[in-house]
């Protein structure tokens, strides 16, 4: 009991640096992680590369994460964090339902495009790794939760098709716009961006069937 106790203190402490300095070292190696994972790849990377990276001992990588996986888990949350949009409605000051679903979808395209090729890393991971294969589903269902909220407010107002579920019908606009971005920003499609974002807001709002647009925003 004690034993594990005192692993749950380190594993704190690794989580939460006490010092400015433990902040400063801890910050450092998930952005040499980053810079690591995506010349190497997950698999290719070591822990030794990335201490290299963030110019500091091979045995200080270990105060702050266990291993690659935890300090590649780490570096997603950052990154899923930016792309959740957090506050969106209260950040814009947006009412209008179209002018939101706009703003959250070149919100999401923006950030999916910064961060491409650890989206693609990810992908390839969850697929092989069942600990980031329930960190993807994780994400999928902040996502959804998140937008079924806003398609439950506006069938409440009156604006969007009472028939549809909130949540599934989250779920299933999600991913297209994920899968699409993937495609664009991924693969290489090569959408023109102003496209994309038209055609995913139009979608959006032939699916809801919205209303009339309720603000001149």
């Amino acid at each position: 009991m004690a034993s594990q106790v005192a692993a749950e203190e380190r594993q704190r402490a690794r989580i939460t640096p006490r010092s400015q300095r433990g902040v400063r070292t801890r910050n450092a190696l998930v952005l040499a992680a980053r810079e690591v994972f995506e010349r190497d790849g997950y698999l290719d990377a070591r822990t030794a590369d990335i201490a290299k990276a963030a110019n500091v001992a091979t045995g200080s990588f270990y105060t702050y994460f266990n291993s690659k996986e935890e300090i590649f888990e780490a570096l997603v949350a950052r990154v899923q964090d930016e792309m959740l949009q957090p506050r969106l409605r209260a950040r814009t000051g947006i009412t209008d339902a179209r002018r939101l679903i706009d703003a959250a979808n070149r919100e999401y395209l923006q950030a999916y495009e910064r961060n491409a090729r650890l989206m693609a890393l990810f992908e390839q991971v969850a697929q092989i790794n069942e600990k980031f294969r329930d960190l993807r589903i994780r994400r999928n269902e902040a996502f959804a939760h998140r937008n079924a909220r806003m398609i439950r407010s506006l069938q409440e107002a009156g604006e969007a098709d009472l028939r549809l579920d909130p949540l599934l019908t989250a779920y299933a606009l999600g991913a297209m716009v994920s899968r699409l971005a993937y495609m664009h920003f991924v693969l290489g499609c090569g959408f023109p961006f102003e496209q994309l974002v038209q055609t995913l807001n139009r979608i959006w709002e032939n699916s809801l069937q919205l209303g009339p647009s309720t603000s001149a925003q």
